[in-house]
Order: C-alpha cells, then sequence, then structure tokens
C-alpha cells in the first residue's frame, strides 16, 4: 500500500515538473541581439559613455549587473529600457523598439540576457558591438 502511494506521488511530480518545463520561456539570444545593438548600443554610443560591448564583462558580471536592475550607476532601473512604456516613447526613431513594441517585458529582458551571456568575456561566442 505504501508503495503505491509512492510511486503515484513519484508519478505525480514527474508529471507536474514535466508541465512546468513546457511552459517555461527558451530565450532567443539572436531578438536580444537585435535589441541590445539597436536600442541599447546606439544610445550608449550618443552618450559620453560610448558603446559596452558584451565582451567587456564576464557571464558573472553580466548576471549580476542585470539582476541588480541599476543603470546610470544606480540612477534608474534598468528594467525601464525593456519596457513596452520606453519602447513606446522611443519607437518612431528606434526601428527595433518599434518591433518589438509587443513583446513582454520579462521574454526581452531575458533574450537580452541570454546575448550577454553568450557574448560575454568568457562566454560561447565572445561578441562586441558594431
Amino acid at each position: 500500500m505504501t508503495n503505491k502511494k509512492t510511486f503515484k506521488a513519484a508519478a505525480l511530480l514527474v508529471l507536474l515538473g514535466a508541465s512546468f518545463s513546457a511552459n517555461a520561456y527558451d530565450a532567443d539570444w539572436k531578438r536580444g541581439r537585435v535589441y541590445y545593438r539597436s536600442v541599447c548600443t546606439s544610445c550608449h554610443v550618443a552618450m559620453p559613455i560610448g558603446s559596452i560591448n558584451p565582451s567587456t564583462k564576464t557571464k558573472a558580471e553580466w548576471s549580476a549587473y542585470l539582476q541588480s536592475d541599476k543603470h546610470a550607476k544606480g540612477k534608474e532601473a534598468l528594467s525601464k529600457y525593456v519596457s513596452k512604456a520606453y519602447r513606446a516613447s522611443i519607437k518612431s526613431g528606434n526601428k527595433a523598439a518599434e518591433k518589438f513594441a509587443d513583446t513582454p517585458d520579462q521574454e526581452l529582458a531575458d533574450d537580452i540576457k541570454a546575448f550577454l551571456i553568450k557574448g560575454a568575456k568568457d562566454g560561447d561566442a565572445p561578441a562586441t558591438c558594431s
């Protein structure tokens, strides 16, 4: 009797795990690259800071930076620049912002993170932005 209950519980956990993994979003580093290069890099180039290439940081440094959600030396939330509201405010002058206007914020943030991690100094394909 106990073995049947244990088996049923294990089977239920397997099914629940399968349903959660089926719903997980698989980040698109290519979409993240397009947004980063078109929105982030174009803005940074216009500022005194200049462009920030993904290969300037390690994967751990990018992960920590993104998790901190601090931009401009902590003056602003980084998430602001991935929000639908921000994209709407710049879409008339930025094709990528217009193209991704309806993309959920978290999906776009995950896409950018995937690009930065892939292109990091110690990533699979260290990248520069030009």
